[in-house]
């Protein structure tokens, strides 16, 4: 029988029942992302559709790390589907980097690229991001300023500080990526740099550190003595 819905698969399939039951934590990847799709396909049931979007994606963060567009791209994903996965995915994305407990710890560049390394790399373009953080280097947010080639208007101290204004931070790593994988700095990659470092020391708020990030690799302007 081609169960499409998850409510005609048997009771002791069913993701949602098991969730009553069991759980969440008792649940699958599969079973998870089955409840969020629904529906199956024709031929494909939605346990064996969510099976299948995991296999393409290479796991959970692989598809944590599709656009929305390019998960519509997959067989079966309509617009519907994908901006409700999306969705899903960053809320628990922000819960997790909004929870103290389990806010990461940033000592060295290292940690910095080990952080966002799997998600930056695959970036088909220049994203600017500025990640506040504690008197203790816990990471209390990574916000995003802009994305697009970085030039000094797109990358503006106002932005840049606002959110470590907010948060009331006591410094600040810039973080962009080099979609060409190299991570070498450009002349405008080390104007941007000193140009907020200044606005920095102008607000109280030390510029620690501008790493760029390539194709698992990365470079610290910092370990280059240019900050």
């Amino acid at each position: 029988m081609d169960y499409r819905r998850l409510k005609d698969l048997p009771e002791e399939l069913l993701p949602r029942e098991r969730l009553f039951q069991c759980g969440p934590e008792a649940l699958s990847n599969r079973e998870i992302l089955a409840i969020l799709l629904r529906t199956g396909l024709k031929g494909e049931n939605v346990l064996d559709f969510a099976e299948r979007l995991l296999t393409q994606a290479g796991g959970l963060s692989g598809l944590a790390r599709l656009t929305v567009h390019e998960l519509t791209q997959l067989h079966g994903m309509g617009n519907a589907k994908a901006a409700e996965l999306k969705a899903a995915l960053e809320l628990g994305r922000r819960s997790v980097s909004s929870d103290p407990l389990v806010r990461p710890v940033i000592n060295s560049p290292q940690d910095i690229a080990h952080l966002v390394m799997e998600e930056m790399r695959y970036l088909d373009r220049e994203h600017f991001r500025v990640v506040s953080l504690s008197t203790k280097n816990h990471v209390l947010g990574i916000s995003s300023i802009s994305v697009g080639s970085l030039n000094s208007s797109l990358v503006h101290p106002r932005e840049c500080f606002k959110e470590a204004i907010r948060r009331n931070s006591n410094a600040i790593i810039l973080l962009h990526n080099h979609p060409s994988g190299d991570p070498s700095p450009s002349r405008e990659d080390l104007d941007v740099t000193q140009r907020l470092s200044d606005g920095g020391q102008i607000l109280g708020i030390e510029v620690l550190d501008h790493v760029i990030i390539g194709d698992n690799r990365y470079i610290s302007l910092k370990e280059r003595g240019i900050l």
